[in-house]
């Protein structure tokens, strides 16, 4: 159980939130750090950047709070500050001013390292019919999914309020059912990073008036992935059902990182294919489409508490939803890029560069 007082600081970090991200946009709008409008954005007007500060701030002193006076362990606690420090720092010079792609991958690479050493590694892994053992490999793929959980994170914050509201539902039920495991402290961390992202999403629900920008979405992705191994060396929820709920961001992401490697395109710059950008370029409302990942995000957690509840379940859940998205994403891309192709298309036909 989550004594009282330990639930009343979860609560006030939201207005602290709120109040930090409002610091932060004046700060920003006084020093120019704005988002511009250019080919690739899925925004009309200038908006400041970098509104996830605050809630990196928030939450990494938080745990340093919950660690002193042990309500988090003093090893997780270092292994998400150490890391989080650095990714948000990365983030936040990144948001005032551009670094070069190959430094930021450095940064987020030491920062996974960092975290694994604290966690232990991941030697196990927990597919609900049986335990796997990794072994060194474990580690290998952990690094792996860290700065993979870092970036597509950063890659899915491209429209307003789907990166905050992913967080606040995916840090909840994460945190309910860690709770309902025994994991006081999993649980504690995860509704923390989930009230810190509802006090930003106030100035970032559509139209929004700050992005949460790499400061804030790197260190999400980064605290969601060890979040979930350290859950799964201590036999909490398991990874596995972390990535399931966290499973919108995961397949869209990997699956337009591929299809772009395949095509040619430099894949680490900027762009507008992702299923939820074409879906606005398609003519749904920032609004609709945050709203549409939301009811996506309840079928994916009544899989996920099927899976709680009868482990036996769980790959058949996981097989369930992943192939659930992969066919939404497939279908969402293919009609919105058939549509958007259609006046190119017609130009072709127009200046006399295509054949009919």
């Amino acid at each position: 159980m989550i004594s009282g007082w330990i639930i009343i600081i979860i609560l006030f970090i939201l207005p602290l939130s709120y109040f930090g991200t409002s610091v932060v946009r004046d700060y920003t709008l006084r020093a120019g750090i704005l988002d511009v409008p250019n080919g690739r954005s899925s925004h009309k007007q200038a908006t400041p950047r970098g509104g996830g500060l605050a809630v990196a701030i928030l939450f990494l002193v938080s745990i340093v709070i919950f660690a002193m006076v042990g309500a988090v362990p003093e090893r997780l606690a270092i292994a998400l500050c150490g890391g989080g420090l650095l990714v948000a720092g990365v983030g936040w010079i990144d948001d005032c001013r551009n670094t070069k792609a190959f430094v930021r991958a450095a940064v987020h690479l030491i920062a996974a390292i960092w975290a694994l050493l604290w966690l232990g590694g991941l030697p196990n892994l927990n597919i609900g019919l049986t335990i796997i053992p990794l072994g060194v490999i474990g580690s290998i793929l952990a690094v792996i999914g860290i700065v993979w959980a870092i970036n597509l994170y950063n890659f899915m914050d491209g429209i307003d309020g789907i990166a905050g509201t992913e967080a606040i539902f995916v840090g909840l039920i994460g945190g309910i059912l860690e709770l309902a495991l025994g994991m006081p402290a999993l649980a504690i961390l995860s509704m923390l990073l989930a009230s810190a992202c509802a006090g930003f999403l106030f100035w970032n629900w559509p139209p929004a008036k700050i992005f949460m920008g790499d400061a804030g979405s790197g260190l999400i992705g980064f605290s969601f992935a060890v979040i979930a191994i350290a859950s799964e060396n201590t036999q909490g929820l398991p990874l596995l059902i972390w990535v399931l709920l966290l499973g919108v961001f995961v397949v869209d992401a990997t699956a337009t990182l591929l299809r772009r490697i395949r095509q040619g395109d430099c894949w680490y710059k900027p762009h507008r294919s992702h299923a939820y950008q074409l879906a606005i370029q398609g003519g749904y409302s920032h609004k609709q489409v945050t709203l549409a990942v939301l009811w996506v995000n309840v079928g994916l957690a009544i899989l996920a508490f099927v899976s709680w509840q009868w482990s036996f379940t769980m790959p058949f859940a996981l097989l369930a939803g992943g192939a659930g998205l992969i066919i939404l994403q497939q279908y969402v891309v293919h009609s919105f890029d058939m549509l958007q192709n259609i006046p190119i298309e017609l130009e072709k036909y127009r200046t006399g560069t295509k054949n009919i």
